[in-house]
């Protein structure tokens, strides 16, 4: 069937809105354009043009996990927190940085985390980004024992408005992992100063291999 350029648009804003999550162009096309004979390049061209049509509005279509979704626009969000039924957990910041890590030089195993981190990291910290599905194993390590692996996961990019893990800002410092993850959605994501999912605090002293956290972040 054939589909003319304002009804691919409402069905794609249709479908975006249903679905409440990040979509991809091969999900639309198997869903809510599966009758219709319409290519990936003119389903890439009738989002681009709702994008520009949502500027300057309190929603916005963005690019995300490898898909697109509407959300609110950021700026709004302090407005809005009062409209959330549910209270967002707290994360501590040690369980960001962990996170940070993964993100950046993923795959890593738990003792490299410990490692470029300097300290411990806690099975507890480890099972919560899990249950969260912002982190998964993906292998393990071909040294003995074969530790498992780690890396982000879509959830994780959807969660933080990135379509790709290119998407991630550079890190100027050790002390900025805690930042750039608090700050990012901080009215769903606030940080808590709750050290009881974790064996270390990031107060503690520096790390046992400084110069390795260096490493890290100019990489």
């Amino acid at each position: 069937m054939q589909i003319n350029p304002d009804q691919l648009k409402q069905l794609i804003e249709a479908g975006l809105f249903v679905l409440g999550k990040a979509v991809t162009i091969k999900t639309l096309r198997e869903t809510v354009l599966v009758n219709f004979n319409v290519s990936r390049a003119r389903i890439k061209l009738a989002i681009e043009e709702l994008q520009e049509d949502y500027q300057g509005r309190g929603i916005e279509l963005v690019a995300v996990a490898g898909g697109y979704r509407f959300q609110t626009v950021e700026a709004l969000s302090p407005y809005l927190q009062s409209m959330w039924q549910e209270k967002s957990p707290k994360y501590s910041r040690a369980t960001l940085e962990t996170l940070a890590v993964i993100a950046y030089r993923q795959p890593v195993t738990r003792g490299d985390i410990e490692f470029i981190r300097g300290v411990a990291v806690s099975s507890h910290t480890m099972k919560s980004l899990s249950d969260r599905h912002w982190i998964r194993a993906v292998g393990h390590k071909e040294v003995p024992g074969r530790p498992a692996l780690y890396a982000t996961t879509t959830d994780f990019l959807a969660y933080f408005g990135l379509d790709t893990i290119a998407d991630l800002p550079p890190l100027s410092d050790p002390k900025s992992l805690a930042a750039l993850f608090s700050n990012a959605e901080a009215s769903n994501m606030p940080v808590s100063d709750d050290t009881s999912d974790i064996e270390v605090t990031t107060d503690e002293a520096e790390p046992k291999d400084t110069q390795n956290r260096e490493e890290f972040t100019n990489e």
